[in-house]
C-alpha cells in the first residue's frame, strides 16, 4: 500500500494524473491484501452497482 501511495504522490504521476481526471470519468482503488484470485473490473461493477443501490 506504501508503494501504490508514493506511486500516486510521485511528482512524475501528478504532472500528469490531469490527463486521465480531465478526459475519463473512473476511479483508483488502492485496495491492501488482495490474493492473486482478485479481479479488480469484477470489484469495481459491484460497487458501482451497490453505490447505484444507495443512489
Amino acid at each position: 500500500m506504501a508503494e501504490a501511495r508514493a506511486w500516486y504522490d510521485s511528482p512524475p504521476y501528478q504532472a500528469i494524473v490531469h490527463l486521465r481526471t480531465d478526459h475519463i470519468e473512473g476511479d483508483l482503488l488502492l485496495i491492501e491484501g488482495v490474493g492473486p484470485e482478485y479481479h479488480p473490473a469484477e470489484r469495481a461493477r459491484k460497487l458501482q452497482a451497490e453505490a447505484g443501490q444507495a443512489n
